[in-house]
């Protein structure tokens, strides 16, 4: 960053959440499960839910569109799309190829990407040097998710976690020393056995874990991923923090992974600071995967929690199992 004229930010930000609310009273009615037991265990008091005839890339549509037009852009503009989704509409066509033709971005390529819950950074990471490159000068990046159409809502161990929508980002050259500072990614395959949604392929494992009639759904051993959570991303904070000599006192707003209350306060009191430095709306959404952290995003920028040159951390843990974080020095 310090040796460009520029820098790569976010140019303009939009999101979209179902109309349809499930309330842990609701709930209540499907499995055994209270209001008070969910709401002590993950901090989520209500989640929204797409209509089961009503496909995802309908809400990156509209995210999309509101993030074209808050960066003052038309979508012919956009030259490269990429959506993170771990439940995409179709296996092909991508996500990315349908949201591109809904929404008319004539001019722009088109990939999905997946790393779960963490795909938002990684799509910054990949976004930035393209950007660099000059070969691309605005990349929308959208990050879309359905959790509810592979979620077992017969197990109360999972069903009360998730839900859906979408954020985006049109992201593209900023004044310098404005935007993105460093990103930090990663992964470590040999534990994402313990958060799975099988496809096209379920091994023995996969079925015998998944005890309900419906195989092809979400299972993950909660403790285990709970253990990693908490220290991938106070690692992961710590990291960006350490390759961009800067210390946590000098963060205004840290945006996590919204998946669970317990596991943002653990990586707080990990690294020593207030719960009040992080962000969270799960209490009203729940865990919609890679969109939760853009979402947040969207709804701090429209509370003015950020203000033009103050730092921020977006961070994120997910299947894989991956990690990552971003350091921006907010350009809006």
């Amino acid at each position: 960053m310090d040796n460009q004229s520029f820098g790569i930010g976010i140019l303009g930000i939009g999101s979209c959440l179902p109309d349809r609310v499930i309330t842990n009273f609701d709930l209540e009615k499907m499995v055994d499960t209270t209001n008070d037991w969910i709401v002590k265990r993950t901090g989520i008091s209500e989640r929204r839910i797409l209509e089961k005839d009503e496909p995802a890339y309908k809400l990156g549509v509209k995210a999309a569109q509101k993030a074209i037009d808050d960066a003052g852009l038309k979508p012919e503009d956009i030259d490269f799309i990429i959506v993170t989704t771990s439940t995409p509409d179709y296996l092909t066509p991508s996500m990315s190829c349908i949201i591109q033709s809904e929404i008319g971005a004539v001019n722009a390529a088109a990939v999905d990407i997946n790393a779960a819950c963490t795909g938002f950074i990684y799509a910054l990471k990949i976004a930035e040097p393209l950007i660099i490159s000059g070969f691309y000068k605005k990349i929308l990046l959208i990050s879309c998710e359905s959790l509810s159409k592979v979620t077992d809502w017969e197990d109360r161990a999972t069903c009360v976690l998730f839900g859906d929508g979408a954020g985006a980002v049109v992201i593209g050259a900023v004044e310098k020393g404005l935007g993105i500072v460093k990103t930090c990614v990663g992964a470590d395959g040999s534990i994402g056995h313990n958060l799975t949604i099988p496809c096209c392929y379920m091994n023995s494992s996969d079925i015998e874990k998944r005890t309900h009639e419906n195989k092809r759904v979400l299972w993950m051993d909660g403790s285990e991923v709970f253990k990693f959570a908490v220290k991938a991303m106070a690692d992961a904070i710590s990291k960006v923090l350490e390759n961009s000599n800067f210390s946590i006192e000098d963060v205004k707003l840290i945006i996590p992974h919204q998946a669970n209350i317990r596991i943002i306060d653990g990586a707080a009191k990990k690294l020593g600071i207030s719960l009040s430095k992080m962000y969270t709306n799960l209490h009203k959404y729940g865990n919609i995967s890679s969109a939760s952290i853009p979402v947040a995003l969207n709804e701090a920028h429209d509370l003015n929690l950020i203000e033009k040159g103050e730092l921020a951390i977006l961070v994120g843990f997910g299947g894989g199992l991956t990690w990552g974080s971003t350091l921006i020095k907010w350009n809006r």
